[in-house]
């Protein structure tokens, strides 16, 4: 065991005792206020929602439990336990060129990845999912997305992983900055081609029908400046009760995406609201701040990586006995989450100061008492938990717990 290995273990057992403690901290401040509804939602959430909400998200949770547990003890098999090192001399066995080698071991490794978490996928859509009313998902359709979704990844991941791994070793010393732009082009590609190519391998799209509401959408976008190739309604309910609303695509090929769940919940004015917040998004360019974000964070890792793969004790601290480009790459995969766990309450703070801006956006184009009320009927559907702990809240979540947010909207009222 060199330095490394200490200082992996040491993080992955910190990290675990926090999440742990973290998800006991939200399970008890759910539990105890279980039997009471919060004031400023006593008029509109019955106490039976309230109860479901609670115990959905505790059933929730405690999925989470063994998912983390899992997901550590596989991560210190794949790296400690030599799982990587084992899949490494397989594939050095079969003969095969150096960049086939890497494509092969790298494929395995994330097949063998989603193979592995595949239980807790069935367990979370046929039983937790399922006993809360939230699931619709055949397991003739769970079967039938699981194939498309691997043969996507392979047809897709396959091309990507052999550039990658060819320019990891033959483009120099900066074949880091060459991933980082053939990656960066990659996500961009992906934003662009996902409304139109891959969303619909999934699920059906139709042109938004009532033209009253389409009309008033139309009102929305001109003044708000925003263009999009159409506006669709999904069908989510083949798979799910839970209501939503996203954007999607890039460029010209941006689309506006409703669940038809969410649709025949909300009202016209209820679902104007929900959309002036996603162009809150838009207008206050929240989108393209993450994604220079994250291609500074890309690059700024592909550099470490490229720091890290020329170090001997990086390989043997975590169990591959022999250097590779290939193994370093997934080794970085591996132990970065580790590491980058003690960031999250930081970028949860940025998530939910962008939530705030955009719901003062949507205050701002249309009535904030209707995006009140659509949040109140989206936490009922969705059986979110209006009691959070502060702490776990702060650290996991992307958007400001239900009171803090529905208070701020309340300012906004005229």
């Amino acid at each position: 065991m060199n330095s490394f290995t200490a200082l992996f273990v040491a993080a992955l057992l910190l990290g675990l005792a926090v999440e742990l403690w973290l998800m006991r901290r939200q399970a008890a401040a759910v539990l105890a206020h279980r039997e009471s509804v919060p004031e400023a939602f006593s008029a509109n959430i019955p106490l039976a929602a309230h109860h479901k909400a609670a115990d959905y998200t505790v059933a929730k949770l405690r999925l989470g439990v063994g998912e983390l547990l899992a997901g550590t003890l596989l991560l210190t098999v794949w790296t400690l336990g030599g799982g990587l090192n084992f899949l490494d001399q397989l594939w050095r066995g079969a003969g095969l060129p150096a960049l086939w080698t890497g494509v092969g071991f790298t494929v395995s490794v994330m097949l063998l990845m989603a193979l592995l978490d595949l239980p807790f996928s069935v367990y979370r859509t046929f039983v937790t999912e399922q006993r809360f009313g939230f699931n619709r998902t055949t397991p003739r359709m769970f079967i039938t997305d699981l194939f498309k979704s691997t043969g996507l990844m392979l047809a897709l991941g396959v091309p990507l992983a052999v550039l990658v791994l060819w320019l990891m070793g033959e483009a120099g010393r900066w074949w880091w900055l060459y991933v980082w732009l053939v990656w960066t082009g990659f996500g961009l590609l992906m934003m662009w081609a996902y409304p139109a190519f891959i969303a619909p391998l999934f699920n059906k799209f139709s042109a938004l029908e009532d033209a009253e509401l389409r009309a008033r959408i139309q009102s929305l976008l001109q003044r708000c400046g925003f263009t999009s190739n159409g506006i669709f309604v999904m069908d989510g309910s083949r798979r799910s009760a839970h209501g939503n609303a996203y954007f999607t695509g890039l460029g010209a090929n941006k689309r506006i995406v409703f669940f038809d769940t969410l649709i025949n919940t909300l009202s016209t004015a209820e679902i104007e609201a929900v959309l002036a917040h996603e162009l809150g998004h838009f207008k206050r360019r929240h989108v393209q701040k993450r994604m220079l974000v994250m291609a500074g964070l890309s690059l700024a890792g592909l550099a470490l990586l490229g720091w890290l793969m020329q170090q001997a004790w990086f390989y043997h601290g975590l169990g591959v006995e022999q250097p590779s480009v290939y193994a370093a790459l997934m080794l970085f995969l591996l132990a970065t989450p580790v590491f980058g766990f003690f960031m999250q309450p930081i970028a949860a703070w940025f998530s939910r100061r962008d939530e705030f801006e955009a719901d003062d956006f949507a205050a701002q184009q249309a009535d904030a008492g209707a995006m009140i009320r659509a949040l109140v009927k989206l936490y009922q559907e969705n059986a979110s938990t209006l009691t959070p702990d502060a702490l776990y809240s702060a650290f996991h979540d992307s958007h400001p717990p239900a009171p803090l947010r529905v208070a701020h909207l309340a300012t906004k009222l005229a």
